[in-house]
């Protein structure tokens, strides 16, 4: 009976304290819920390191983290020093606390609180004064802890929420500032050192105290040794570290992505970018460095993006950040700037995909009009007929205009558009054909994403920035265009053809030398580069190929020596073959008869198809042009004067325009006879030669001394139609009608290309020297 009666008591209090527990636990529930999201927001690289952070409304710094994220040196060290049995206990080690009352009894004083580690974190959430009530209600709020949340949860909230001094919280944030280095990384020494700081965070604070912090460092040592948690061995080598008075400022990398990621952040957990956080150290460091040799207020913008992820991994918007005399501030990898010739490898792939040329494609690099527009080349020469292949390769821009005409603005920039490119054009204005050589603004952003196209078998990625962010791709060039445009475009910084590391890369420079730019790709990565300055001042002598392409090649250089490409090189598309095709028609040397095959080339065809040779709207003839031919004088015989012995030949033309540059023997006057006497003409004038009078091919002029002494010219022409357009040293000049002459004086000596084009497409040249 008697056990009977003391075993309903002992249930009825059993059941007491439980409903005690449970009024209290409603009474007073865990304050936890207003802390959990107090974090500083951080914002950190594909490896979790941080890249930059912003304090709490509190001005408090603290970095999230979770138990992986932290080395298991210091767990070893924080649970051997702190809580040996915090996975047995229930929240409240007795023992712990008996033997601290007896401790504090022998010493007359509080020497020891044994708090277990959820002890300590109840105290964190709900703090109180060190007295039997403050306990009482610190041992209450611990089993709370235990009963709602698991050990790994409450170990964690330690991890985040331990004072260490000052505005810092949380061990990975004291780590940073302390140690110049993440939780993950600690040694044997750093870890004892971080686990003893939360007992007394401002007396032990390491920047300011590096002794006392060393001596309490110690006696953590000694407890794991003594343990046998770590070895004596192991702890003799952490106690020949020293521990420095230090502060490592917050490291600042990719400091306008963070800007722009800001509002993206939340509180309780870091943002994790696709940044690749060595790389993007390495890379900032080169930029600055480089930028300070240029002009002052010069700044520039990189992105580095992999290939097959279409992953940022290198973020630079400005050269520096906190120079406000290069506007660090802004960032140039968004702004809206003149691409300058950077746009020139996707008109040639998407006019190969539109079936207009191939790779060795004639085209004309000749003082053309395109209705009003003249355009010239960056170097103010001409070279007559040139290929797509070299067109490109030297940023030709006559015959880029010429085939844009061809391809039509509005097809153009409507196809790099649904590729993801920016496109900006003043308010009110339209697209015409100077957006291929900068008329139109961009970024650097949206220009790189449709570079990677040339990698990724003509598909255009967006950017990500976010390992969150899922993979977009869409079809923008053909895989055959793509693989032509970018073994075109490789080669080394000279321009000579690279088979080693083959970087594809093309450079641009905007109108005035505001902007400068360089766009490479290989099989792992594509990197874009901008230089320029932020106010859109002109940096004279500046330009893409001197600028910015050495730069690209540093710091391409730098990414494949620390990077081993796992990427398979790309294969040849099926669609594509090597073909020999002739000029100046175009087709393939099997189809072209040999008399009208002048020159041989070595073409990539798509598809095999072999388009002939684009017609400018200044050439009238048919080509090949079928003529009549009288079989015993070889003159050319018409309607009015047919022959028996007439015969019908086919003769290849060259474009009028470029006739200067063709070995005479190939032009129109050598390889179409005159017409025979007896027949009637009523187009006599396009018989005569289109020539100017005044002056004699490589004639040197000499000057009598003196600046305004040098020779004035006076040039007309005979055998043109219309109006002539003259040019010296491919620059136009001056406009005039039949029969008129043109006025020149010469600025300067050296050697002179003086030509002019009339309105049909005929061109004559003459070279001068002035001495």
């Amino acid at each position: 009976m008697i056990t009977q009666r003391f075993l309903c008591i002992a249930i009825i209090i059993a059941l007491l304290l439980v409903l005690s527990g449970v009024g209290l636990n409603r009474l007073y529930p865990l304050p936890i819920n207003s802390k959990a999201q107090n974090y500083a927001r951080t914002i950190v690289s594909q490896e979790g390191e941080v890249l930059r952070a912003f304090a709490d409304k509190q001005g408090v710094w603290r970095y999230p983290v979770s138990i992986d994220q932290v080395s298991p040196k210091y767990l070893q060290a924080l649970l051997g020093y702190e809580d040996r049995w915090f996975y047995w206990h229930f929240g409240v080690n007795p023992f712990a606390i008996l033997r601290a009352s007896l401790q504090n009894l022998r010493a007359g004083r509080v020497i020891s609180g044994g708090s277990t580690l959820t002890m300590q974190v109840a105290r964190l959430i709900d703090p109180h004064q060190r007295s039997i009530q403050g306990k009482l209600k610190q041992v209450f709020r611990a089993l709370q802890l235990e009963w709602y949340f698991s050990k790994q949860e409450i170990l964690t909230y330690y991890l985040n929420q331990a004072p260490f001094g000052g505005v810092l919280e949380g061990v990975q944030v004291a780590s940073y500032r302390y140690l110049g280095k993440s939780a993950k990384q600690l040694s044997d020494a750093e870890a004892a050192l971080l686990a003893i700081l939360p007992q007394a965070p401002s007396r032990l604070r390491p920047d300011r105290h590096a002794k006392r912090a060393e001596q309490a460092r110690n006696k953590v040592l000694d407890r794991l040794a003594n343990l046998g948690i770590w070895t004596t061995e192991q702890v003799q080598d952490a106690k020949l570290e020293t521990v420095l008075a230090q502060w490592h400022r917050a490291e600042v990398l990719a400091p306008l992505l963070a800007r722009r990621l800001k509002p993206k952040v939340s509180a309780n957990q870091p943002l994790i970018t696709t940044l690749d956080y060595a790389m993007q150290q390495r890379l900032e460091e080169q930029v600055k460095l480089y930028v300070q040799g240029l002009a002052a207020k010069t700044s520039a913008a990189v992105l580095v993006v992999e290939n097959k992820t279409m992953q940022v991994k290198t973020y630079i918007g400005s050269s520096d950040f906190t120079d406000l005399k290069r506007y660090g501030h802004l960032d140039m990898v968004r702004a809206i700037r003149s691409p300058g010739s950077s746009l020139k490898p996707f008109l040639y792939a998407l006019a190969m995909d539109a079936g207009l040329i191939h790779s060795e494609s004639l085209l004309q690099d000749a003082p053309l009009s395109f209705g009003n527009y003249r355009p010239s080349n960056f170097n103010r020469g001409f070279s007559g007929a040139v290929s797509v292949n070299v067109a490109l390769r030297q940023s030709l821009n006559i015959p880029a205009v010429q085939v844009l005409q061809h391809l039509g603005v509005n097809n153009f920039l409507g196809q790099l558009k649904n590729a993801g490119l920016t496109v900006s054009l003043p308010a009110g204005a339209k697209a015409n054909l100077s957006v291929i050589l900068g008329g139109v603004g961009t970024n650097l952003e949206s220009l790189v994403e449709i570079y990677s196209a040339l990698a990724n078998q003509g598909q255009s990625g967006k950017l990500r920035y976010l390992a969150e962010q899922p993979l977009e791709q869409k079809r923008f060039l053909s895989a055959g265009s793509a693989f032509i445009i970018k073994k075109i475009l490789q080669r080394d910084l000279s321009g000579k053809a690279s088979k080693a590391n083959p970087i594809a890369w093309k450079t641009g420079t905007s109108y005035g030398h505001r902007d400068m730019w360089s766009v490479g790709v290989n099989d792992q990565y594509t990197v874009g580069v901008w230089i320029g300055r932020p106010d859109g001042s002109p940096l004279p002598g500046y330009y893409g190929a001197r600028t910015a392409a050495p730069l690209l090649f540093a710091l391409m250089h730098r990414i494949q020596n620390n990077k081993i490409s796992s990427i398979a090189v790309k294969k040849q598309p099926a669609s594509v073959t090597e073909e020999m095709i002739c000029w100046p028609l175009g087709g393939l040397q099997k189809n072209t008869p040999e008399a009208q095959c002048h020159r041989l080339k070595k073409a990539w065809i798509l598809e095999q198809n072999s388009p002939q040779t684009l017609v400018s709207e200044q050439q009238w003839e048919s080509n090949p042009l079928t003529i009549l031919l009288n079989q015993k004088t070889g003159l050319r015989l018409n309607a009015s004067c047919l022959s028996e012995t007439a015969r019908r030949e086919q003769k290849a033309l060259w474009p009028l325009a470029v006739e200067p540059w063709v070995e005479p023997a190939l032009r129109r006057k050598a390889q179409i006879p005159v017409y025979a006497k007896e027949c009637q003409l009523d187009t006599q004038q396009h018989e005569k030669n289109f020539v100017i009078e005044g002056l004699q091919d490589h004639s040197i002029l000499q000057s009598a001394g003196g600046h305004f002494s040098l020779p004035i010219i006076s040039l007309k022409t005979t055998g043109g139609q219309g109006q002539q357009f003259w040019y010296v040293n491919g620059q136009a000049i001056e406009t005039t009608g039949l029969g008129q002459n043109m006025h020149y004086r010469f600025r300067r000596t050296g050697k002179y290309q003086l030509m002019v084009i009339d309105s049909i497409g005929q061109t004559a040249m003459l070279n001068v020297e002035v001495q």
